[in-house]
């Protein structure tokens, strides 16, 4: 049964890029995969999430009587380029955009990363790489990169569906701009050995990608336009929340805080590669601020304090992943 929870939640991202369309969309993050196996068990994991940082902090146990040595990966989510597009990513110039950090037993791990593009279901890393041609579509140094390249490689990977040209007239007549159109992939990955009969502690942390919009969108038609149904079935909107959502949006228009959307997805799926249950799962998002809100599908989850809120599971499957709207507190605008 989904239920729902109503409370207060973190500032908006304002660190975002100026949005064309005032929305931007979040990335898909979640935690650790590993090969599906009966020997090596998820006997606890504490995660914690809130609009500055996900934290995750695992425990592990290797059922058998052997070692089993592994690779443990952690997949960040796909950057796929489109024109005009808005995304969410917290550092576009970085390889490691959510800035992801881990560590087994206290240690710090350095994981290896693998990246690779594609578009059109074609794999072109190495085409990229032999023009030298950064792989994350939003960088400015891929965009510099671009304007090095030949007319007729430009034309050729357009072919490809790896660029888009954008033709515009902005008073200096037409000029032409190619714009990236791939998809990259990354992963960060390491080898690990489970020893046996013998816990083992694996945390990570990164920045979350948080999308939004510069104000409550599912009013805008009124209850029956289809921004608010899909939104009631993906974060559990009850007419409380409907009916709040509405006083904050009416105060806001006689100088009351001015109230935005933020959205954030965490995949929880992922959990259940492992052997059996999750033994003891714990779930706390950190609201941020006393006067926003949040609406999100949760079964038992229960607020612990001025800024918390827990669900706490015991044989855990996950079988659904996680989607929460934040209704954010702003500053007044100015009349």
């Amino acid at each position: 049964m989904k239920h729902l929870l109503f409370a207060s939640m973190a500032a908006l991202c304002l660190a975002a890029p100026a949005l064309a369309n005032d929305t931007m969309a979040e990335l898909r993050t979640g935690g650790l995969t590993y090969v599906i196996s009966s020997d090596v068990s998820m006997v606890e994991e504490n995660l914690f999430l809130s609009m500055d940082e996900v934290r995750v902090d695992y425990v592990f146990q290797n059922n058998s009587d052997k070692d089993v040595e592994s690779v443990v990966a952690f997949p960040m989510p796909d950057i796929t380029a489109q024109p005009n597009a808005n995304v969410a990513i917290p550092d576009f110039e970085a390889d490691n955009f959510l800035g992801f950090s881990v560590t087994q037993d206290g240690k710090a791990i350095t994981p290896q990363l693998q990246q690779r593009v594609s578009a059109l279901s074609v794999d072109y890393t190495e085409l990229l790489k032999s023009r030298n041609v950064p792989l994350l579509p939003y960088s400015e140094k891929t965009l510099e990169a671009l304007k090095t390249l030949a007319p007729d490689v430009l034309k050729d990977w357009q072919s490809k569906g790896l660029l888009f040209p954008d033709v515009y007239d902005a008073g200096k007549g037409v000029q032409t701009v190619y714009t990236p159109l791939w998809t990259m992939q990354s992963v960060y990955f390491w080898k690990t050995t489970f020893p046996a009969k013998k816990p083992v502690r694996v945390s990570h942390r990164y920045k979350p990608s948080v999308g939004g919009t510069v104000a409550i969108s599912f009013l805008s038609e009124g209850k029956t336009n289809e921004t608010y149904a899909s939104y009631k079935d993906r974060y559990c909107i009850d007419d409380a929340f409907l009916k709040t959502a509405m006083k904050l949006d009416k105060a806001s228009q006689s100088g009351g805080p001015y109230y935005t959307e933020s959205w954030l997805s965490y995949v929880l799926k992922t959990g259940a590669n492992w052997g059996g249950s999750i033994g003891k799962f714990k779930l706390t998002i950190d609201k941020g601020k006393p006067d926003n809100y949040l609406s999100i599908c949760a079964d038992g989850i229960k607020k612990t304090g001025p800024t918390t809120f827990v669900m706490e599971k015991t044989d855990f499957w996950p079988e659904k992943d996680l989607d929460i709207l934040f209704l954010v507190s702003n500053p007044p605008l100015q009349q």
